[in-house]
């Protein structure tokens, strides 16, 4: 079994991260001799109704020719209790011409079969857990290079904004937008914003990102997609930013800008445009639109029609009204 000498006979592919989870189990069916691989390939999908010795009876089958068998278990984090039991026993002596592949999207590492399958070996578990929202974009960077594209960071942030951090959605657009600029080979933030429509609900940060920037077009935009915004807690939000940006200037007009993630107490990635927005702002019109925040405030609390209030401190903060 020359083929199966550096592969475990069992792996769990488990996380949210289901570009990633497709990614591990093509990879594995790829090993597979294509001459003999609708013979050595079972994929079976986990349910409350599938037969446990007829899984055990396919991985004790022997492969076809000078290969291996696969058994692919689709959802397995939904197997019943009576096939974990036997799938726990058949780890402690797998057939070493099969390779189980458990494809689940979650999997507590305290079950027996988690831990069943991490006894197997180091490289068992293939972990796909997702990444964090802010760490997207540079592997969104990377994906549109598979796809023979160029993206800077920013186009990539606004695709995340507008997809939402499904990988699977995220390549699917990317695909779409590698077509439609093909010519010039770079995706830009405009095409972004021309071809993808927001399916992702608006987070709070986008729209204080935009705000931040003085873009009263996208942050207004942003602001009328959120689905029933409390006004008062979006108020206080952007204080909140404002008093960061002051704090930004003026360790930026002392040179010490590195300083600013410590006197913040965040983390670097969280504050990595600050002080860029924070130039954007001449001198007293951070504190001046701070001053906006709480007359805005003041009037959400006293019957002011909340979204003519709130409108009206966006195109104040970021400069459309002078």
């Amino acid at each position: 079994m020359a083929q199966t000498a550096k592969l475990l006979p069992a792996y769990l592919v488990v996380g949210a991260d289901e570009l990633k989870r497709r990614a591990a189990v093509t990879r594995l069916k790829a090993r597979l001799d294509e001459g003999f691989s609708a013979f050595n390939l079972d994929e079976r999908v986990a349910s409350g109704d599938i037969d446990a010795q007829d899984l055990l009876s396919s991985l004790n089958t022997l492969p076809f020719g000078d290969s291996f068998r696969l058994v692919l278990v689709e959802r397995a984090e939904k197997l019943p209790k009576p096939v974990v039991e036997v799938l726990v026993g058949y780890l402690a002596n797998p057939n070493t011409a099969c390779v189980l592949c458990l494809d689940a999207e979650s999997l507590a590492k305290s079950t027996q079969l988690y831990k069943a399958v991490a006894k197997v070996g180091k490289q068992a578990i293939i972990d796909c857990t997702p990444k964090k929202r802010w760490e997207l974009p540079p592997q969104v960077v990377r994906m549109a290079s598979a796809h023979g594209m160029h993206m800077n960071q920013q186009a990539a942030e606004e695709l995340v904004s507008r997809v939402g951090e499904s990988t699977i959605l995220i390549d699917a657009q990317l695909k779409v937008l590698a077509e439609l600029c093909r010519d010039s080979g770079t995706i830009t933030v405009a095409d972004v914003e021309r071809n993808v429509v927001r399916t992702a609900e608006v987070k709070p940060w986008d729209f204080l990102d935009a705000l931040s920037a003085r873009d009263a077009a996208k942050a207004l935009g942003l602001y009328h997609l959120m689905q029933s915004p409390s006004q008062v807690m979006l108020c206080s939000l952007v204080a909140g930013r404002l008093r960061e940006l002051i704090c930004a200037k003026d360790l930026d007009a002392r040179g010490q800008s590195s300083l600013l993630a410590s006197e913040l107490g965040k983390q670097a990635w969280q504050v990595k445009n600050h002080t860029g927005w924070a130039r954007r702002f001449a001198p007293g019109e951070l504190e001046r639109a701070l001053v906006g925040c709480a007359r805005c405030e003041r009037g959400l609390k006293s019957g002011e029609d909340p979204d003519v209030a709130f409108t009206r401190l966006v195109v104040e903060t970021c400069g459309a009204l002078r």
